[in-house]
This record gives structure tokens, C-alpha cells and sequence, in this order.
């Protein structure tokens, strides 16, 4: 007597039908595998324009010092504020928004949109990288305007909290320019926008600003991080307005990346 077995069992790839994908990876691997690619070319490409950006703010300082008289002023402490968080600016907000309207216009982002990684990974591991890259050129910047300015140098540990969470905001604002311009030409000029406001307000002493230009200072998140900054020179920091300043940075980040994020999924489904 025959025993009649039952036939196999068939997977969809041996029956010929398409393999199974591999599941989407999570948030934070993604997000680190994301920032350290973008760091590495960031190392080769970007450091010449993060030393353009750092010469530009150390321009500035010394043509504002012929004009602004050194010592405990306002004037003084929003020349070296400014000049400082205009590194962040330049990277963060002009070099991403070009960096990302350049991949929407050459197709790269269909690279991204094939990867098993989300979204927000892409968006904020670019950011991060490009922020990332700010830090020297900020302290740089900061430090020598403290001295040409005869500012105190004691409270410069407050660029660890400020250039991160203004190049958050900042680096939010840029790729969403980048994403949301229908045209590369468009994002470039936007990203120039950008970081030309960043200089003229946040540079230019509060003092001697008409009321309708601090009106529009206002609607910039560079401002509050300049605010921040500018205020830890006083002889006796206001903290609490220093941390609110930087809450604002916080908030600002944390809409332009989510912002960012949905126009990097609208751009991919194309």
C-alpha cells in the first residue's frame, strides 16, 4: 500500500511570483547610517565652503569693527552674535536648500526613495551633517570677535546649544526651500535670501534698526538664536530669556524639519 504525501510547499519566490521585501529600517539606524554618509562627503566637499563661510563672518567682524567702538555695548555684542551664527546660516540654510533643490532637479532623490529607510531619516541626517559642520567655524568666529570686540570669553560653551538648535531650524528651513522650489534656480536664490536676511538683521545692532525691519527680524529663527547668544556678553546673563530664545530655535527646528519631511515624500512620489 502507497502512502500519498502531500506536495510541498512553495515559497512565492520558488513559484516564480516576486520575492518578499526587506522590512523598512527604523528611524534612528537609518538616521545614523544617513548622517554618517552625508558626514564622510561633507568631509570632501563641503570643508572649502565651511572655510568661505567662516572668512565671510571674520570679513564682517573686521569691517564692523571699524565702525562699532569695542567694549560692553549692545552694538558690539550683536556684531559678534550675528557674525557668529551667520556660519550656521550659510551652511545650514543657503548650502542645503541648494543641495537639496539640486538632487530634486537631477533625479538623485530617486537614490533616497529606493532605500528601505523613512523619510524624516533622509531629511534630518542631511541636516544633521550639514549643521554638524558648523561648530568650528562658529567658535572661530565667536572667539576672535570677543577679542577684537573686548568681550568676555567665558561664556562661549553656550555655542554647544546654539548651533545646534539654530542649525536645526535653519538647516529645516533650507530643505524645505530646496524641496518645495519647483526649480533649482529658484531653491539657490532662496537659500541666497535666506542667509543675505541673516546678515543684514542679525548683524546690524537692534539699536539702529527701524521699527517695520525689526518687525521682519522677528519672523527669522537666526534672530532668536542671535538673541540668545547676544545676550550671554552681559556682565550678568539674563538666562531665562537666553533658554526662551533658544526654546523658540527648538520649536522653529522641529515644524521647518517636519515641513521638510512632507515635501520630501510629495517630491519621491513623483
Amino acid at each position: 500500500m502507497t502512502l500519498l504525501s502531500a506536495p510541498p510547499r512553495t515559497t512565492p519566490a520558488a513559484a516564480g511570483g516576486p520575492a518578499p521585501l526587506a522590512p523598512a529600517a527604523r528611524l534612528l539606524p537609518a538616521l545614523a547610517a544617513v548622517y554618517r554618509a552625508q558626514l564622510a562627503r561633507a568631509r570632501v566637499a563641503r570643508i572649502p565652503l565651511l572655510f568661505v563661510a567662516t572668512f565671510q563672518s571674520l570679513g564682517i567682524l573686521v569691517m564692523m569693527r571699524g565702525v562699532v567702538d569695542a567694549g560692553q555695548t549692545s552694538a558690539a555684542r550683536y556684531v559678534v552674535a550675528g557674525s557668529s551664527v551667520l556660519v550656521v546660516a550659510f551652511v545650514a540654510l543657503n548650502l542645503l536648500a541648494q543641495y537639496f533643490g539640486r538632487l530634486r532637479a537631477s533625479g538623485g532623490l530617486d537614490h533616497y526613495a529606493t532605500l528601505p529607510v523613512p523619510a524624516a531619516s533622509v531629511v534630518l541626517g542631511a541636516a544633521a551633517a550639514f549643521a554638524s559642520f558648523t561648530l568650528p567655524g562658529t567658535l572661530v568666529t565667536a572667539g576672535a570677535g570677543a577679542i577684537m570686540f573686548g568681550l568676555p570669553l567665558g561664556q562661549l560653551w553656550v555655542l554647544l546649544a546654539v548651533v545646534p538648535l539654530a542649525g536645526a531650524a535653519l538647516a529645516g528651513l533650507g530643505a524645505a526651500c530646496g524641496l518645495l522650489a519647483p526649480r533649482q534656480e529658484i531653491a539657490t536664490m532662496l537659500g541666497q535670501l535666506g542667509m543675505s536676511a541673516a546678515l543684514l538683521l542679525g548683524v546690524l545692532p537692534v539699536d539702529h534698526l527701524p521699527q517695520p525691519v525689526l518687525w521682519l527680524r522677528d519672523l527669522l529663527p537666526s534672530t532668536y538664536a542671535v538673541e540668545a547668544f547676544a545676550r550671554t556678553f552681559r556682565p550678568e546673563p539674563d538666562w531665562a530669556a537666553v533658554i526662551a530664545n533658544l526654546g523658540v530655535c527648538a520649536g522653529v527646528g522641529v515644524v521647518s524639519l517636519a515641513v521638510a519631511t512632507r515635501a520630501y515624500r510629495r517630491a519621491t512620489r513623483r
